[in-house]
């Protein structure tokens, strides 16, 4: 799952579930803070019988209003389910808005996340494969209208996201497309209108309550692609027609939309057609949500540091490098560290970028630590140096240094291997686009291009606004702009820890991230082999494609893992991290008086 903060390839370094931690660090040089992020299991737990109401939370109260800041991310581009695929989008709308199969639910005593259903009444029901799965639908859910939400309806949502015309950037461009039966014929409900009545791979029986999905290769993961909100219901036929849809879908979780404004503010308020006996996980503690998004770093941590009076019921899902220690010394345990199975990677094209000396000698062109420091970032808390796809704690990884020992900045370094490959310093150029309108990241821009000059490469910048998303650039293969460029980015979180929902999102020939455009016929029929292994030697085999990439082609850069920090107000209750969504544990905040 990308990041929404798409300009943290270029300007921050390192895109849903966030599942695993990714190792641990002191903190920024001259603190005193030695937290670490403990490494976390590589499975998650399953409780298929968890029914609601969600168990109450120690301490919670009604009422009130918090107040969610995104420094410089963009957010979600619109709010269509079908079309959700951003950690920042998805963690506010699956915790909040918008029900799925299954669900995520932090576990009390042990505060890891747990998988539980959703608006299915289990985990769903497999064929012996893994090539058929079903699930029946509660009969207490309901819409923002207070009508039920039917199997039909449900199998609907899922029949949208075969359209990947129509939502190029959603998840079942991955999932949908290359595990559901059909995917290779049916273009989708709106692509292909006609033969959406015939349409025989989601099917539903509203007498029985039931979805029943055909996959055409063994898919033993459905339930954990549950999770997403693609595998959730949609209003039937114009209702929910996009564009228009996504900018105010109906909501069927706690919370409805009452205002959206794209790159500014998302408004919630209580969904009182919401049953809680229907939801296993969430609640609807406080009367009301604002999401401010690209919000302004260095104004929001003023804010969060002031303890006022808008501080104390206010959260803020990042703060910057130079004011950590002061987060550390003034709110102690409402500063959250989180562990996140992200990473963050240069793309060069491998189409214009041919020699992998040439990719080599970028990444010793990064100058890590001052790249993050300029982007707020927090040196060995938020970022740690990256050396492979898979990130720790993901199934089966195993850690890879391509040079035989952790990258780091060395122009020297760079400049041989531009020898190497032919080239005199300043005879390569580097073509990339980046945000403007910060100064956080505009300096980490400047720490960039410094960086690959002094390592020997000439610099051809594209900038762009804030309110762009560097992703409708770097995604779009017709873009003018995109056509220019030869380095690109993308920031990834594992959809669940498996090498699945991240090499194949990533490096696919074709697949809608893969902003490398890198193609190997080899590498492409192992990621359709693997799946097929046995479960158990599925890991491992992920992990040996991860070293055989970076080893033989090394297509992506990897520079950082990515950790989180949360700034809660003092009358935020239950200051806490959903591992599972990469966020901020919306569904178990409160206010208290």
């Amino acid at each position: 799952m990308r990041r929404t903060k798409a300009l943290a390839a270029f300007a921050t370094s390192a895109a849903l579930v966030t599942l695993a931690a990714c190792g641990g660090g002191d903190g920024p040089e001259g603190g005193s803070d030695n937290r670490e992020f403990e490494d976390a299991s590589e499975t998650i737990d399953k409780d298929p019988d968890r029914q609601g109401p969600a168990p109450e939370i120690e301490g919670a109260q009604q009422g009130g209003t918090i107040t969610v800041y995104h420094p410089d991310d963009p957010g979600p581009e619109d709010l269509d389910p079908t079309n959700g695929w951003s950690v920042t989008g998805n963690s506010i709308q699956q915790a909040l808005t918008h029900r799925s199969l299954t669900q995520y639910a932090r576990d009390p005593e042990s505060g890891e996340m747990i998988l539980v259903p959703d608006l299915a009444e289990d985990l769903g029901s497999p064929n012996e494969d893994f090539t058929e799965w079903t699930f029946t639908i509660r009969d207490n859910a309901t819409w923002e209208t207070g009508a039920p939400i039917t199997a039909e309806e449900v199998a609907w949502g899922i029949e949208r996201s075969f359209d990947s015309s129509t939502f190029p950037s959603g998840p079942g461009t991955e999932y949908t497309e290359h595990f559901f039966e059909g995917a290779d014929e049916y273009d989708g409900p709106y692509s292909e209108p006609k033969e959406a009545e015939n349409f025989e791979g989601v099917t539903f029986d509203n007498d029985a309550r039931t979805v029943t999905i055909r996959m055409s290769t063994s898919f033993p993961d459905m339930d954990y692609w549950g999770a997403f909100m693609a595998m959730g219901p949609a209003p039937l036929g114009n209702a929910s027609q996009p564009p228009a849809y996504g900018r105010k879908p109906l909501s069927n979780g706690p919370y409805k939309v009452e205002s959206f404004r794209p790159s500014e503010e998302l408004v919630l308020v209580r969904n009182e057609a919401w049953v809680p006996e229907s939801d296993p996980a969430r609640h609807q503690y406080p009367d009301r949500w604002v999401f401010k998004f690209a919000a302004d770093p260095t104004q929001t941590d003023e804010l969060m540091l002031s303890g006022n009076t808008e501080s104390q019921t206010a959260l803020s899902a990042s703060i910057t490098s130079e004011n950590y220690q002061d987060f550390v010394d003034a709110l102690g345990d409402r500063l959250v560290q989180q562990s996140a199975q992200c990473v963050s990677y240069w793309a060069p094209d491998y189409t214009k970028i041919t020699e992998p000396e040439v990719r080599k000698a970028l990444a010793y062109a990064y100058d890590y630590e001052s790249v993050w420091t300029a982007s707020g970032e927090v040196p060995g808390v938020t970022r740690v140096p990256a050396s492979s796809i898979m990130p720790p704690g993901m199934s089966g990884r195993e850690e890879v240094f391509v040079d035989g020992e952790q990258i780091t900045y060395d122009p020297e370094r760079a400049k041989e291997l531009l020898s190497e490959a032919g080239y005199e310093p300043g005879d390569f150029e580097i073509h990339m686009a980046y945000n403007t309108g910060t100064p956080t990241t505009e300096a980490a821009q400047e720490q960039i291009k410094r960086g690959l000059e002094e390592a020997g490469f000439t610099v051809k910048e594209y900038p762009f606004p804030i309110e762009t998303s560097l992703y409708t650039v770097w995604t779009d293969p017709d873009n003018p702009t995109n056509k220019k460029l030869n380095l690109r980015g993308v920031n990834w979180c594992s959809d669940w820890p498996s090498g699945l929902t991240m090499l194949p999102s990533l490096l696919r020939t074709g697949a809608t991230y893969n902003t490398a455009f890198f193609s190997e016929e080899g590498v492409d029929a192992q990621f359709d082999e693997i799946p097929q292994m046995p479960l158990e030697d599925q890991p491992a085999a992920w992990g040996a494609l991860d070293e055989e990439i970076l080893t033989e082609y090394f297509p992506l850069i990897p520079l950082a893992y990515r950790n989180d920090l949360f700034a809660f107000g003092e009358k935020i209750g239950n200051p806490t991290g959903d591992g599972a969504l990469g966020a901020p544990n919306y569904k178990d905040l409160f206010v208290t008086e």
